[in-house]
């Protein structure tokens, strides 16, 4: 990158927009202290967060190094580390993060730090890299304890291990992860991005067929009979056929299944990964409206129901249980009319609710393909 005129180093968080945006700009609030503290000799940083979707239209990775030197160069930043929350490959490895110490330059794929203490470990990761940079930009050449790995973060990290670099790369330093738990660290971090949660606002045809759905069963005294007869594993049985109902029917309605772009084991594997990121996306998705429709059943039964009436139609008194019981087995059965509410939900919508806006645009421009 070009050099600064000043003893300030500009560093550039060059972010995807949504998850890495807000994980740059929350990070970049104290960077440049932690970074003077550690750096020493005076060292001074200038942060500067920048939000683009630098990995639009490609998942390449050396076409990606590409935009982000080009970048870097057209804005002459001393450092730029780029962030995107989208699962980097190379040649069979599942990139963390790879630098050019002679370009400046860092690319660091947020899933690969799991889902768990997410910023922390992103902060931490970043530090590391802008430091180990640092250390190799021309000002500080006479400094020679300042190169360093980043085996001191990723220690820490099970399953990430240093990678070789091919020749024909502008990295000099790789770090990747294998095995199970990286894998699942992966799948963890790409759930993460997606923010499972804002699939529940973002259904709300589906959670208006629902909820009616459970209003009306709740007053229904066949149900009343149906709950009082359940033994709970039966009650289990309806709350995992009918989670499992729901997840399906937005998967396959909305079409968000994946399809390998070709035959190639890569190409497979990826496949997978998304779509397991998909069904656990969705699957947390649809457990938090679960238990929300149990809460809001509950509290309707509560108000709605006589006891007398009760008794009088199942011969049980009305306790706390029976309340609880036919509460759990409403959530089941509305789940099932939220399923069929979803249908009248565009899949744009869907989409959007369960996805993050790097993933949106990737199936975009995988449909566009098709």
């Amino acid at each position: 990158m070009g050099g600064s005129s000043q003893s300030v180093t500009v560093v550039a968080l060059l972010a995807d927009p949504d998850t890495p945006t807000e994980v740059a700009q929350r990070m970049a609030r104290d960077l440049p202290a932690r970074l003077a503290g550690r750096f020493g000799r005076r060292g001074r940083f200038d942060v500067e967060v920048v939000s683009e979707p630098f990995t639009a239209g490609t998942e390449d990775l050396s076409t990606l190094t590409r935009r982000i030197l080009d970048r870097g160069r057209e804005e002459r930043w001393d450092i730029v580390v780029a962030l995107t929350d989208l699962p980097l490959h190379a040649q069979g490895h599942k990139i963390v993060v790879e630098l050019s110490h002679e370009h400046g330059l860092a690319l660091l794929s947020l899933p690969s730090l799991g889902g768990v203490r997410f910023q922390k470990k992103a902060g931490r990761a970043v530090e590391e890299a802008v430091l180990s940079l640092a250390g190799a930009q021309p000002s500080q050449a006479e400094e020679p304890g300042h190169r360093r790995t980043l085996e001191g973060f990723t220690s820490s990290l099970a399953s990430v291990r240093r990678a070789p670099v091919g020749d024909e790369e502008a990295a000099d330093l790789m770090y990747v992860v294998g095995g199970p738990r990286g894998y699942l660290r992966i799948l963890g971090g790409m759930v993460r991005a997606n923010r499972p949660w804002r699939l529940v606002p973002g259904l709300s045809k589906a959670l208006a067929a629902a909820l009616a759905t459970g209003a009306i069963a709740t007053v229904n005294s066949t149900l009343w009979t149906l709950a009082a007869s359940l033994s709970t594993p039966r009650l289990v049985i309806a709350t995992v056929g009918s989670v499992a109902l729901m997840i399906s029917w937005l998967i396959v309605d909305a079409h968000l299944w994946h399809r390998a772009t070709d035959s190639s084991p890569e190409a497979r594997k990826r496949a997978a990964l998304y779509n397991a990121s998909t069904v656990v996306t969705v699957g947390i998705g649809v457990l938090v409206c679960y238990v929300g429709l149990l809460v809001v059943n509950w509290l309707w039964a509560l108000f709605i129901l006589n006891d007398q009436a009760f008794f009088s139609l199942t011969r049980t008194p009305l306790h706390a249980t029976e309340y609880w019981t036919l509460a759990w087995f409403v959530a089941s059965v509305a789940t099932v009319g939220g399923a069929l509410g979803s249908s009248l939900e565009n899949e744009e919508a869907v989409r959007a609710a369960a996805y993050s806006k790097r993933e949106q645009e990737r199936r975009r421009m995988l449909d566009d393909q098709d």
